[in-house]
């Protein structure tokens, strides 16, 4: 039971990763006049696999008075997904999980000097289904809880950035970090190391390795990720995760 919802945790918890890019830029002054204060959306998914598991997330941040001033943000954020674990209480026998899970999160955006936070809080839904049924697994059928997450990002130089993440969640306690640093290559995109770490429900897995943050072709913002994870049960995997973004 315990491994089944360890197993479950991270599954979840990779999947919100919330490496989103923090960086919100409004692109050259083309903008009809009521549009003057930049966009007021922005379009997101990604995408996340390692040996476990594979989800998929997307959703939108709507920004009422723009992404250029301090003030009130929405999300809606849906995401879904596959995962496998070794279920102790049917004998060590694999079981196959899925995920569908929503959030409808209020937050708050605000700039000071380099360094720009948003923070949200609100609802989350979850569905989960087994096969074969497990029921030594807490963490199966509906649940409804509460979600916190804060997402950060900052330019200490014209070249340099750092951003960070972090996301809890009232269904089974899950928690996910994430810290990065990057320099900006050919003045298009930002490559640096980052590390991860979440976990719920006694699971805990630990990621290092490489990103690509702020690619920009056309209206869409590319970021990726790739490296190694080490969970509580020492298992390793190479892990994957590519998002994109738009603002509108």
């Amino acid at each position: 039971m315990a491994r089944g919802r360890r197993v479950r945790a991270a599954g979840l918890l990779a999947a919100a990763y919330l490496f989103c890019c923090s960086s919100l830029w409004s692109g050259p002054a083309k903008a009809a006049p009521d549009e003057e204060d930049g966009p007021h959306f922005i379009l997101f998914s990604g995408r996340d696999f390692w040996r476990n598991g594979a989800f998929l997330y997307g959703g939108t941040t709507w920004a009422p008075g723009g992404f250029e001033q301090d003030g009130f943000l929405f999300k809606f954020l849906i995401s879904g997904g596959l995962y496998r674990y070794n279920a102790g209480d049917l004998d060590g026998a694999e079981v196959v999980g899925a995920e569908a899970r929503g959030a409808i999160m209020a937050g708050w955006r605000m700039k000071r000097g380099p360094l720009e936070a948003k923070i949200f809080f609100g609802p989350e839904f979850q569905n989960n289904w087994l096969w074969p049924d497990d029921p030594g697994n807490r963490l199966r059928g509906r649940a409804v809880g509460l979600r916190f997450a804060i997402d950060l990002w900052m330019e200490p130089t014209p070249t340099t950035m750092a951003a960070g993440d972090a996301s809890l969640s009232t269904i089974g306690a899950n928690y996910s970090a994430r810290a990065a640093y990057g320099w900006k290559l050919f003045n298009r995109f930002y490559a640096g190391p980052e590390s991860q770490v979440y976990g719920g429900d006694g699971y805990a897995q630990l990621r290092f390795g490489a990103h690509l943050t702020s690619l920009r072709t056309g209206i869409t913002e590319w970021s990726a990720g790739c490296g190694w994870a080490v969970d509580s049960d020492r298992n390793g995997s190479l892990y994957l995760r590519l998002g994109l973004m738009q603002h509108r």
